[in-house]
């Protein structure tokens, strides 16, 4: 059995990718999967302190595949995102594990370009990215006011991508 962690992340307050993350948790327990749900708002302590340990304890070291739901930022990923990767101990962290990526814009590219990066970087420690990565773009014109997914075919391509990762 997989132990799966999503990360949201951003460390914006009031942030739309965690209402990404959400989505795609529920997603995943209804295909009979529990996840972990990191959000970087708020919890990021001192690398090598105690209670950075405890989050890579706790979220990191025990998963085997890692959803991220990355917002684009100038064209990339957020620089908490890339802090939180470069301040893992990468051998238990993330050597040898796999990722699942989905981009989360406002704009119409739906971060491509940061999903790029991330799987450079992801690549580069040794992880597997499996392929399908999906782009969520105008985040703000398919979320309703409730938080949910209103496009049918949106979110019939992140069942696709869920059922993909957990056969992946």
């Amino acid at each position: 059995m997989h132990m799966y962690t999503i990360i949201s992340g951003t460390n914006r307050k009031n942030n739309t990718t965690i209402r990404i993350a959400n989505i795609y948790q529920r997603v995943f327990k209804n295909n009979g999967v529990e996840t972990e749900l990191l959000s970087l708002v708020d919890i990021f302590p001192e690398a090598g302190s105690e209670s950075f340990k405890v989050l890579e304890e706790q979220y990191l070291q025990k998963a085997s595949k890692f959803i991220f739901v990355a917002p684009e930022y100038n064209g990339s990923i957020p620089g908490i995102l890339k802090l939180l990767i470069d301040e893992a101990e990468w051998k238990s962290c993330w050597k040898n594990k796999k990722a699942m990526l989905v981009g989360v814009s406002t704009g119409r590219a739906g971060n491509l370009r940061g999903m790029d990066h991330l799987a450079s970087i992801l690549h580069h420690m040794h992880m597997q990215v499996m392929p399908f990565m999906l782009p969520l773009s105008r985040v703000d014109d398919i979320l309703n006011e409730d938080g949910e997914i209103s496009d049918p075919s949106t979110m019939k391509n992140i069942e696709h991508q869920v059922k993909s990762f957990i056969q992946f």
